[in-house]
């Protein structure tokens, strides 16, 4: 199996949650995504990645080796910097 591109990582995570907006970088087994989601509202951090991990499902087990991210909700990623 082929290790997935940073282009494919966006799909599987635009295919399983509603983004806003969605930036994947990575060398093909280290991920880094920027993921704004209205899904995100009200959920803490790691709740958040929760709904990206059930967004990729069996993918983060078998084709993903490490994904770290960054989850906003609309209005955090619109916000100045250094606001509440």
């Amino acid at each position: 199996m082929s290790a997935p591109t940073p282009a494919q990582i966006r799909e599987y995570i635009a295919a399983g949650l509603g983004c806003d907006h969605l930036e994947v970088e990575g060398d093909g087994r280290h991920f880094f995504a920027t993921i704004v989601s209205a899904e995100f509202e009200g959920l803490s951090r790691i709740r958040r990645h929760q709904r990206v991990y059930a967004a990729l499902g069996d993918r983060m087990r078998e084709e993903i080796h490490a994904l770290s991210m960054k989850t906003l909700t609309p209005a955090e990623w619109t916000a100045p910097p250094g606001s509440p």
